[in-house]
């Protein structure tokens, strides 16, 4: 069995080629935004409850519109969503930048601007995500979203560190510039999509978000996948703990605090370009289970690891199972559902991959105010365990479902 990364995707569909490429260029810049909105509310505040309300202004937009978004997503043309809410995002991560150079508005206003483009992300994060098993099928939807997930990783190993490197040497601002500007290619990624309007079930409006709703509760493998992914993110979401446990332990220095999303990125990627051996073993869910587990013991460790290389190791380690863990729920949800509702299930995915992460932080930055850093990572990392032990126990369809390989 081939164990690299399959690239027939890229070679196979200059479309998809094309929206890859530009998502990878986005991406790169997206962590140059994320690393200064954290380090700039701590750098301003040194709460570690503000730090947390990233989180929060982060996650209930993403719900609230998610699920609102849900009620249209399947009725309207996806390309064009994506393309509007591309260049809104652009406008509000300008204003970002403006706030981070002139501190106008402060912790506030750059809390607001988050809140915003979540929301914007809420609504073309489905988009984006149903473009995917539109343009590939079987095994190359496999390969397409493990390439989708070498992009997100190449990202999170390139740009902290370097954004931790342009803060140190010319401050917060300028990361925000970049992002704004990476979103052009993003917008050039979309337009080579085709347009028109996808399938729908039914109308939109209320009845199409119960509809969504009902069918991934009445579906195990999907319900699993996405129960799974809340259990890691919700329970062991690390990532706001990054300047505390950096602080308590490190220094405090940017650029060591930067190298802590680059280890994430580092087993990212490693596990990305050996993506070969998760998509072509044709047991996603089964996969899903075991990485998730990973993660969480791994997480769990770090907090009581006080050596930065074995920090660093294990966050590693840790990127490594999130790669895979994120391309077989993928896999899974993106298989089963049909055409029809792929909007709807794709607006509950992203909910479980955006804003679990960011719920995850909030809890993360409470727990770290009432004890420490790292005793939240630690045990954020335990229940994560046992959540997913559980999910395995009481969803035998998860475990056992299995994809067909593509002509």
């Amino acid at each position: 069995m081939p164990v690299l990364t399959d690239l027939r995707p890229l070679r196979e569909n200059s479309t998809f080629r094309r929206l890859w490429l530009g998502t990878t260029a986005s991406g790169f810049g997206g962590q140059f935004g994320a690393f200064a909105v954290v380090f700039y509310i701590w750098d301003t505040t040194h709460s570690k409850v503000a730090v947390g309300l990233v989180g929060l202004a982060t996650g209930v937009p993403l719900i609230v519109l998610a699920l609102v978004g849900s009620a249209f997503t399947d009725h309207v043309d996806r390309r064009l969503l994506a393309l509007r809410c591309t260049a809104a995002q652009i406008v509000v991560t300008t204003a970002m930048t403006v706030v981070a150079f002139t501190d106008a508005g402060g912790v506030p206003a750059m809390l607001g601007l988050v809140a915003v483009q979540s929301a914007l992300s809420a609504l073309i994060g489905p988009a984006r995500q149903s473009f995917v098993p539109a343009l590939l099928t079987g095994e190359r939807l496999a390969a397409g979203l493990a390439l989708n997930n070498l992009s997100f990783q190449i990202a999170m190993l390139l740009g902290p560190a370097a954004a931790g490197a342009l803060t140190a040497v010319a401050g917060v601002g300028w990361c925000l510039a970049f992002d704004a500007l990476t979103f052009l290619a993003a917008l050039i990624g979309l337009a080579g999509l085709p347009a028109g309007v996808p399938p729908s079930a039914g109308v939109p409006g209320f009845r199409a978000v119960k509809d969504g709703l009902a069918y991934a509760a009445r579906t195990p493998p999907v319900r699993g996948a996405l129960l799974a992914d809340l259990a890691a993110t919700l329970f062991a979401m690390p990532v706001v703990l990054f300047p505390v446990i950096n602080d308590e332990r490190f220094g405090g220095r940017p650029e060591i605090l930067g190298l802590f999303t680059t280890a994430l990125a580092v087993g990212g990627v490693t596990a990305a370009l050996l993506s070969g051996l998760a998509t072509r073993q044709g047991r996603p869910g089964r996969l899903l289970l075991i990485c998730g587990s990973i993660w969480a013991v791994a997480l769990g460790l770090a907090g009581t690891a006080t050596s930065l290389p074995l920090f660093l190791c294990l966050l590693a380690l840790a990127g490594a199972a999130d790669t895979w863990a994120v391309v077989s729920r993928g896999t899974v949800i993106q298989t089963i559902t049909p055409p029809g509702y792929r909007g709807r299930i794709s607006s509950l995915e992203h909910i479980a991959g955006a804003a679990g992460p960011q719920l995850g932080n909030l809890r993360a930055g409470l727990a770290a105010a009432a004890t420490s850093g790292a005793a939240a990572l630690a045990l954020g990392g335990a229940t994560a365990l046992v959540a997913t032990g559980l999910i395995a126990a009481t969803t035998p369809a998860l475990r056992r479902f299995r994809t067909e390989s593509s002509p």
